[in-house]
Formats: C-alpha cells, structure tokens, sequence
C-alpha cells in the first residue's frame, strides 16, 4: 500500500511543464545536430562524386597524351578510351565537346556531331581552371551528376609545330582548335541517392532516438532530484509520524486484513501490559484482551466509526475500563487494509469521577452540617449544664456515675458537631516555609506514649537533606496526628509505624505505613467519605478532614491497602523545595 501511494503522489507531483520544456528546449538542438549530419552527409557525397569526376578527367588527359606520343590517332585513341571507361555501371556518359557545344566525341558515338545544350556559357567554363559540377537528369528522369573542365590533352606538345587538327575518321568531323574542347563527365547518381537517403533515415531516426535519450535524461535527472526530495520529504513525515504515534497519550493498534497486529505504540503496550516489540505480526485474537477482540469482530457488520466504554480483563487478572474507538482501514482507493483502534485507560477519569461526586456529597452535607449543627449546639450546651446540676446535687455514686456519663456523651456529641462544622466550612490554611523533617518528628512525640503501651515501634526514614516547604504546619500536624492515631488503633496487637520523607518534582512525598489488618477492597473508594467507618467507636470525619486539609494545600492523598497487608497513606505536598 505504501510503495502505491508513494508512486501515485512521486508521479502526481511531476509537473507536466517540465516534459513540455524539455521538448522545447532539446529539439532545437537535436534537429540542428541532424540537420547538420544530413548536410555533412550530402556534402561528402557531393565531394566524393566531383574527385572521381576529377580523377576520370585527369586520366583521359593523360590516356590522351600517352596515345599521341606513341603515334596514335589522338581522336581515335580517345573515343576508345572514353567507350571502356563508360561501360562502368555508375557511369552515366562521358562526352568532349568544343566551345561552341559540338560534341567531338561520346561513350555513344551516334551522338558525335551533335550540339550539347548545357545552358551555359562555354567559353567561361573553358577559360575557369577548376572542375565544377552540376546536378541534370537524363532523358529517363534520372538524376545525373555532371563533372566538367576544360579538356587540354595535348598540353604543350604541339608546340614545334605539329599539326593542330583533330580528325575523327568515323564521323569525318575535323576541329581545327584542338586546344579548346570542355569534357563532361555524367555519374549515376541512384545507389549514392539510395546511400544518402539511407543515411538521412539514419540521421533522423538517430535524431529521434539523441533526442528521446535527452529528453529522458532531463526528466530523469528531475525525477532523480525529486525521487531526493520526496524520500527526503518522507522521512521527515515518517519521523514525524512514528514519533507522534509512540508518543500520544491514548492507545493505537492496527490490525490489519489478516488480523494480525500491524502497529501498537507505548501507550497501548502500557496499558494492555504488553510489549509491542514482541506482539508485531502476531495474531490479534491471542494477542487481545477478549472484550476488544469482540469489539474488532463486531467491526465487521458495521459501517463507520464504535466508540464505547468497555472492561477489559488484563492477562494479570486485573479489570482496566477502557474508552475505545474503532474503524476500517481504507487507502484512498477504498481497497479494504485493516483496522484502527484507538483507546483510553478510564481509571484515573473514574477515579476523578467519584471525587467531584464525593465532593459534591461534601457540598450537600457541609450545607446540612452548617444547619445541624447550630440548632443541636444549643440543646447540647442545656442539657449539659442539667447533667452537672444533677451529679452535683446527686448523693448516690450510682447516680453521679449516670450523670458523668451524660456529661462524657454530651462532650462526644459536640466534639462530632466541631468536627460537622469544620467539615462544612472551607479550609484556610497559613502557609510558611518550613521543615518538614520537624514537623514530622514533633507529631510522632505526641503519641510515643500510647506507641510504647501497645508495643508499636515507630520507624523513621528521612533524606539526608532537610526539606523545607511553604505549608500551614499546624493543619499538616493535625493530618499526621490523625493518620498516625488510626494506625495505632489499627495494630491492636503491636506491629510497625512507618513514616518516610522523600523529594519528588515540584514538591514533597510523606508515607504512612502500619503493619495492621489493612482496609477491605469495597471500603477503600469510600474511607475519605464523612461519616464513613470501620470502628465502631468513629465519628467518620477525621479522613474526611484530612483530604480536605491536603486539598486545601494542592496536595493529594492517596491509600493503598490489602487485607492482611496493612496500609500506606502517600502525601504529597506541591511546593518549591528549599534545602
């Protein structure tokens, strides 16, 4: 599926400009570069033609010349030469003829006698010293190619008075001026026709190809330079991606067409308790809690996007709320690939869940406390000052034990209607540095009595470093006292009080741990709850003293317990920390 949308966007992003300016610009030059190889070709043919034209002149003069020193008849010996060397197949014909045109010998000897119309002026060519050429065409419509110069085969021999007649004995023509006669040399132009043309075929189809070649190479160096930019551009994306994808902070799956695990980043192995190393490729339905095996089953009769709340049972046994949403996989195509799961750990939003309805029962209560306990404290304060009168007044121990413990009761009853109020009314907390290794040692002075008469030793452990931070020190005593008393009560046989001190980023940690019968699963979400309490001797407000105390501070207070294990209170106070 990549490497098809990697060609589909590389090929998308070729503009259609560069293959019309590559035209642009390459065929100008390939065709002047053909061009020219067609004209070179011509050229050289043309040159050929007008040597060998030359060569055949200059060999009947010399034939000529070798024929009248030897005492031939100069006519004769010429008509002859000129006879063998036209039954040459590329020669068309050789003629001589004087400078009026008339043809004193021919390769044909019919047509000695004749005028030669060539058109142009004789005498001129007879008086040039060049050989020049002429393209004619024969009586059959072919192309003729005609070499022409003066003919001189007798040169200076005539000079000591020789007789300067030229007689042809077959056709009876005497030419009185030997010395002006013009040879015409016709060369079959068909075979050099068909080279040349064979070869600007040739010139062409390798102009063709030059430039087909060049405009590839063009295209192919921009798509090189673009193939770069892309894998660049990718790897930027994909960089990009992968770290997005470990570092988001809900769960990604995808499980693609065969239902094996294609993706999963950190999140999803933290919260499942996996590792995605170890589960790519395997099967999703091993690999899955079942709840979300289902729900990626279900996936498949319906259409669009699930998005629900599901528990999931962990491989350790533990239940973990999750909230899922879950889709098919499409390329742009719509081609089916796989599906994408997103999910979320709801037990910190839960848990958030039960505070602000917690609170919001505080709120309701502390309304009620507020009322409660204003139209109780009257009726308490009389009924106590009855109850002194009477023990007072009393003579009978039995009844002065009666009215005492009314007193006892009524002093019970107004300490839970403190308590109420306090409850009810916002915590105000005075917040000073100080230190909190002596707050601690204070609060465990205060009951070193009552930890020695149930043997509980008391066990410290501090930093080495003095922490100090802004606090309300005496509302964090009254947190202690309360969390230590209840351990105390809690170890009715002896056991071990833990207090520890430690730094942690932006503030303080204090832990609280006891050695006694620990606090059952169902009562742990309520023990902050007013009112809630496993003595049968509690009011069930000292926790819920606390937790608003720690909240009054920014802080928080967590517990951990197990039946038999015994329970730890972790504090943690927000502050900057000063050494």
């Amino acid at each position: 599926m990549l490497k098809k949308l990697i060609n589909s966007k590389f090929w998308s992003g070729v503009p259609a400009w560069l293959f019309i300016g590559a035209v642009i610009v390459l065929f100008p030059i390939f065709a002047f570069i053909t061009m020219q190889n067609i004209h070179r070709t011509s050229f050289n043919n043309t040159r050929l033609l007008l040597e060998k034209g030359a060569a055949l002149i200059r060999s009947f003069e010399a034939g000529t010349r070798t024929g009248m020193s030897g005492n031939f008849m100069g006519s004769f010996h010429l008509q002859r030469l000129i006879s063998e060397t036209a039954m040459q197949p590329d020669i068309a014909y050789i003629l001589v003829t004087d400078a009026e045109g008339t043809v004193v010998a021919h390769n044909h000897t019919e047509h000695v006698g004749e005028i030669y119309e060539t058109g142009m002026d004789l005498k001129e060519i007879f008086t040039a010293k060049d050989v020049q050429w002429r393209v004619v065409k024969s009586p059959d419509d072919i192309k003729i190619f005609e070499v022409y110069r003066r003919f001189a085969p007798v040169s200076g021999m005539h000079r000591g008075g020789m007789m300067r007649r030229w007689f042809n004995p077959e056709c009876n023509i005497v030419n009185p001026r030997q010395e002006n006669l013009i040879i015409f040399v016709g060369l079959e132009m068909s075979a050099l026709e068909d080279a040349r043309l064979a070869d600007m075929k040739h010139s062409v189809v390798m102009g063709v190809v030059l430039l087909l070649i060049g405009f590839a190479g063009v295209v192919l160096l921009f798509m090189a330079q673009s193939y770069r930019s892309t894998k660049a551009s990718l790897s930027r994306i994909k960089a990009f991606s992968d770290h997005l994808v470990e570092n988001m902070p809900i769960g990604l799956m995808a499980v693609d067409k065969n239902m094996r695990i294609a993706l999963s980043n950190n999140t999803a192995g933290s919260i499942l308790s996996i590792s995605p190393p170890d589960i790519s490729g395997k099967g999703a339905e091993e690999i899955l809690p079942l709840a979300l095996w289902k729900l990626i089953s279900g996936l498949e009769d319906h259409k669009g996007v699930i998005e629900t709340e599901i528990e999931c049972i962990l491989n350790d046994g533990k239940i973990v709320p999750l909230e899922v949403s879950a889709t098919e996989l499409k390329d742009e195509k719509g081609d089916f690939l796989g599906y994408i799961i997103l999910f979320k750990d709801l037990s910190e939003v839960r848990s958030l869940r039960r505070e602000v309805a917690r609170s919001q029962r505080l709120a309701s209560i502390g309304s009620l406390a507020a009322g409660v306990a204003h139209e109780i404290r009257n009726p308490l304060s009389s009924i106590k000052g009855f109850a002194v009168y009477f023990k007072e007044r009393q003579e009978k121990e039995e009844d002065k034990q009666i009215a005492g413990i009314m007193i006892q009761e009524v002093d019970r009853l107004n300490r839970v209607v403190s308590q109420l109020v306090e409850l009810s009314r916002p915590v105000s907390v005075s917040k000073k540095p100080v230190s909190l290794r002596t707050v601690i040692d204070n609060s465990l002075k205060l009951l070193e009595r009552d930890a020695t008469e149930k043997k509980i030793e008391i066990k410290t452990g501090f930093m080495a470093d003095d922490l100090q931070i802004a606090i309300d020190g005496d509302r964090i005593n009254q947190v202690l006292l309360n969390l230590y008393l209840n351990a105390i009560e809690s170890m009715e046989k002896g056991g071990k009080l833990s207090v520890s001190l430690s730094e942690e980023e932006g503030g303080a940690i204090i832990k609280i741990s006891d050695t006694g019968p620990g606090i059952g699963e169902k009562d742990l979400p309520h023990i902050f709850d007013p009112y809630f309490t496993t003595k049968t001797t509690g009011t069930g407000l000292g926790l819920a003293i606390v937790h608003n105390i720690i909240e009054a501070h920014d802080g928080k207070i967590t517990v951990e317990s197990r039946p038999g294990e015994g329970s730890t209170f972790t504090l943690f106070l927000p502050g900057k920390i000063q050494g």
